[in-house]
């Protein structure tokens, strides 16, 4: 049995699943933000919930919002600031008594919808989170690249390529929280989309409220969509001419609007070197439940 671990920002889910991928059990809580002591223990429990009520025992993977420095061994980028500077995979090793492999959240994601999600089959499947925040992850052969510094995937933290003079504006008027101006993940992320939209209209709305004047017509949802899309074919154009992945897999509450899996692949064209792509994008088929199954996939089958 495969234990997966989700620990976000607001819930901790848990997932049990079998060598098939059957879902054994699942369960979810929120998460004692702001106590790292009680965060490890929120998660032994869970763990020992799942052994209870499956009445077996399993491997357990984890996925965080951050990632392990490979120098510190410690953990490092994470937007939940409680965990950053913790020895965590020691501490819940030491608590379970078992190794615990840790992941990047959008790794996690790489590797579900690589195993047996919209990325089953290919050898190289580049998964993007486009929600409140926007990451990435590389899965190779079905297994989760981090990388010599632990930052293989984190394509939200590169500067949008090829600004134009708004954009160019727009870098100026929202910087990133990690310090830098122009990252990716200001643009491309649902919390983008909405600022975006405020500056067209002088209106704040909700990502979804804006989707809904989207399907009734709205000429400036319309433009912010548009500019949405043109930023997100850029940014993952680059992504085709440094990696040419199989499959470009999208999660996150913005991966729910059909109408991207139609526009982007054209648009891609533009920015890819030499105008040709066939490069597939798909919606995530695990939806929500990729991030916890890719973390019970951290420990892979073995042939």
């Amino acid at each position: 049995m495969r234990i997966g671990i989700d620990l976000g920002g607001t819930k901790i889910e848990v997932i049990a699943l079998s060598n098939e991928g059957q879902e054994l059990f699942r369960h979810r809580i929120n998460t004692p933000r702001d106590d790292y002591q009680a965060t490890v223990q929120a998660i032994v429990d869970l763990v020992l919930l799942a052994e209870e009520k499956t009445g077996q025992t399993g491997t357990v993977g984890l996925g965080i919002p951050g990632t392990i420095s490979p120098y510190s061994q410690r953990v490092k980028n994470a937007n939940s600031t409680w965990l950053n500077g913790q020895p965590l995979d020691k501490d819940l090793a030491e608590a379970l008594n078992r190794e615990v492999r840790i992941a990047n959240d959008a790794n996690c994601l790489a590797v579900s919808e690589a195993v047996d999600g919209a990325g089953a089959g290919k050898s190289l499947v580049f998964a993007v989170i486009i929600g409140t925040g926007s990451g990435a992850g590389v899965a190779i052969k079905g297994e989760s690249r981090i990388g010599g510094n632990g930052n293989a995937g984190e394509w939200g933290h590169n500067p949008l390529p090829w600004m134009d003079a708004d954009e160019l504006r727009y870098r100026e008027e929202v910087p990133c929280y990690c310090g830098l101006q122009g990252c990716i993940e200001t643009f491309v992320s649902g919390t983008g989309f909405a600022i975006d939209y405020q500056r067209l209209s002088g209106v704040s709305r909700k990502g979804a409220d804006i989707i809904q004047l989207l399907e009734q017509q709205d000429p400036v949802a319309e433009l912010a969509m548009s500019r949405y899309e043109m930023r997100l074919a850029k940014s993952l154009a680059q992504v085709v001419n440094l990696l040419d992945p199989d499959v470009i897999v999208l999660g996150g509450g913005m991966s729910n609007v059909d109408r991207l899996y139609h526009t982007l692949p054209a648009l891609m064209k533009k920015w890819v070197f030499g105008g040709e792509c066939e490069t597939p994008v798909l919606k995530a088929m695990h939806g929500d439940s990729s991030g916890v199954r890719g973390a019970a996939w951290l420990w892979p089958l073995k042939g």
